[in-house]
């Protein structure tokens, strides 16, 4: 079943019905952290990684590496960025635990569930 979708243009255009969508539709990627980071923290507030690194004191490679994805949100970072941008730690911690768990799943999600079996008593 297809849906009819109209706009301004005389053009119509024929869409997927949701289930289709779903079907087809590949998994939704999960962003790093750090690209969080960085587009929902520091470029709308206009901070640079490099003023965002003095002004936790820590080094500039670090968040370097969290932006593009080379390194994890640490429980210390965490602290850092919740006490800068008024979050909390768990948000950041949650972030990154969430991207963990993902990244795992799609890498040996198959492996782990043909090679462990439930428990059974």
């Amino acid at each position: 079943m297809e849906m009819r979708t109209t706009s301004k243009s005389p053009i119509t255009t024929k869409l997927p019905t949701t289930t289709a969508m779903a079907k087809s539709a590949p998994p939704l990627r999960y962003p790093h952290p750090g690209e969080i980071l960085q587009t929902e923290f520091l470029e709308p507030l206009g901070v640079t990684q490099y003023r965002l690194a003095m002004d936790l004191k820590i080094p500039h490679s670090r968040v370097t590496a969290i932006i593009h994805g080379r390194r994890c949100i640490t429980p210390d970072t965490a602290l850092r960025l919740s006490r800068y941008f008024g979050t909390t730690a768990e948000f950041w911690i949650g972030l990154q635990q969430e991207f963990d768990l993902r990244k795992a799943r799609a890498e040996s999600g198959m492996d782990i569930e043909s090679q462990v079996k439930p428990l059974t008593v």
